[in-house]
């Protein structure tokens, strides 16, 4: 399977333009698709995305997805809530994880509103 990315050069972004709020998630957090697609369905596929949250905008269950996930906070707050000691974690910027497939994660929320950057992919064929 190729990566579905095309060659894109540096240029600057219009942070105002193509928010949308992903399915599923509230209205205090979109994305923006800098690069690629996902096929969930077909398991195939990556993209790479600016994803922000609104001060005050949170999540209240956890993720689990069938690809593999990297972020990178790159500016705002953003805490996680931690099942295993029931303490929600704070994290600042330039703050990196990196998931594996079915990994559990979350709920998540922001007090000061954040930005995040995320790349989604299925292992290659």
């Amino acid at each position: 399977m190729s990566v579905n990315k095309l060659h894109d050069e540096f240029h600057t972004l219009d942070m105002a333009a193509g928010w949308e709020v992903p399915e599923g998630y509230p209205s205090g957090i979109r994305q923006k698709i800098l690069s690629g697609a996902l096929d969930e369905d077909g398991e195939g596929g990556s993209r790479t995305r600016f994803l922000r949250f609104d001060a005050g905008a949170f999540t209240t269950e956890p993720f689990v997805h069938t690809y593999w996930e990297e972020v990178l906070l790159i500016s705002g707050d953003l805490s996680v809530y931690d099942g295993d000691s029931g303490q929600w974690k704070a994290f600042e910027p330039y703050t990196y994880a990196c998931r594996p497939p079915g990994a559990f994660h979350g709920p998540f929320r922001s007090e000061c509103g954040c930005l995040l950057m995320e790349i989604h992919y299925y292992d290659p064929a």
